[in-house]
């Protein structure tokens, strides 16, 4: 579903290269979850750009779901992004102008695949029945980030990128998200790559992996 090969990526600063990421490969199979682990500055976002085709590899290459992202223009990297990605990150990124049920319902629209039956079942599964009508800011952080989570599912995405998912919840909250975040993805048997900071986010997944020095190296946390 996923494969990065032999990624570099270096950017530019006032005291000359910075590189965060040194041939880095990794591989996801569909159905597979992941972790990536790493302290901050470690570059664990830059690979999930890179992964989602938001940025571009100075080396390497990246394959999502058979296609080589490097090779595509913006257009068509976007269109990639729609039809094969859902993408969850710490802020949650809601539209404010939009209703839960239409943030709901946005990313399924944008791929032509939106499902009635699959969206009330998102609902009820999200804990949002009664609330489609009000706006994110008339929603809990926990259920404003559950509702992210519905977004980018969907479409039913064969895959699932999501930064510091749980990163703005309190324990409880957090914990309670992961677990919904999990159930889901496993009814809808996409892969998932979950960057994170938390050992207990990390835990339940089927593999995890560590960013140091921009070098990807394997984790029993």
């Amino acid at each position: 579903m996923l494969e990065l090969h032999q990624v570099h990526k270096t950017y530019p600063t006032p005291q000359g290269p910075l590189k965060v990421l040194d041939d880095v490969s990794l591989r996801l199979a569909p159905g597979q979850s992941l972790a990536l682990m790493g302290e901050s500055g470690s570059g664990k976002s830059t690979l999930l750009h890179l992964a989602a085709g938001l940025d571009l590899p100075d080396q390497g290459s990246i394959a999502l779901a058979g296609h080589n992202v490097a090779s595509l223009a913006e257009p068509a990297r976007a269109k990639l992004r729609r039809e094969k990605l859902g993408l969850v990150f710490q802020q949650f990124h809601l539209v404010p102008s939009l209703t839960a049920l239409d943030n709901l319902r946005l990313q399924a629209r944008l791929a032509n695949r939106d499902e009635p039956d699959w969206t009330a079942y998102l609902v009820e599964r999200l804990g949002l029945k009664g609330l489609e009508k009000r706006y994110p800011e008339q929603l809990s952080g926990g259920q404003q980030q559950r509702l992210a989570i519905g977004r980018a599912l969907a479409p039913r995405p064969p895959l699932l990128l999501a930064d510091e998912p749980t990163g703005n919840l309190d324990e409880t909250t957090a914990q309670e998200v992961l677990e919904l975040l999990l159930s889901l993805v496993r009814e809808t048997q996409c892969a998932l790559l979950v960057v994170t900071h938390s050992p207990q986010v990390a835990a339940p997944l089927d593999r995890c992996l560590r960013l140091r020095h921009g070098q990807l190296i394997n984790s029993a946390l």
